[in-house]
């Protein structure tokens, strides 16, 4: 009887195990939980075990502040979500919070952290204008030439013939009936 009680109870747990190894689980992330970077990232990108839903997914980022920095737009590739980000000028922990979505599975749902390293100071390079020396010599247009504007002229005038040639066939054709 105990034999009969312990394969049952097997076979139970073998089946339990069943769902569980298909479920969707979060495989890698850039950047990683946890992880410091130092240069701004420009997008963060999650990778699952199951492919991922077109819709009902979402990804956000938030800085230190509790202020979203991801720029709303989520791209989802097979197993792939990725989520693009603003530039980022704070430092401290930022968190990604995301509910993935896998067909016939329940939604992924979690969140971690990264660390960014803000720069002492954020610059931009101004533009440098450059002297371009003027020419006084008139260049023609590069839209048009006089051998182009002939030859569309000389197609129209042959469509003109085409046209009338069709409908005087067209007319004796009908006219035999």
């Amino acid at each position: 009887m105990k034999l009969k009680q312990f394969g049952g109870v097997l076979a139970t747990l073998i089946l339990l195990a069943i769902p569980m190894a298909n479920a969707n689980e979060l495989i890698s992330a850039d950047p990683a939980s946890g992880s410091t970077v130092l240069v701004s990232p420009s997008a963060v990108t999650i990778i699952t075990s199951l492919p991922l839903m077109a819709d009902g997914n979402s990804v956000e980022v938030t800085d230190p502040s509790g202020n979203r920095v991801d720029d709303g737009t989520l791209a989802i590739a097979d197993t792939e979500a990725l989520v693009g980000l603003i530039p980022l000028t704070v430092g401290g922990y930022y968190t990604v919070t995301y509910t993935l979505l896998a067909e016939n599975d329940v939604p992924l749902t979690g969140n971690y952290r990264f660390n960014f390293t803000a720069p002492d100071s954020i610059s931009s390079q101004s533009p440098t204008p450059i002297a371009v020396e003027a020419s006084a010599t008139a260049q023609p247009s590069a839209g048009s030439s006089k051998g182009t504007d002939f030859l569309v002229i000389m197609l129209l005038v042959l469509s003109i013939f085409v046209l009338i040639g069709l409908g005087m066939y067209a007319r004796k054709i009908f006219s035999e009936r």
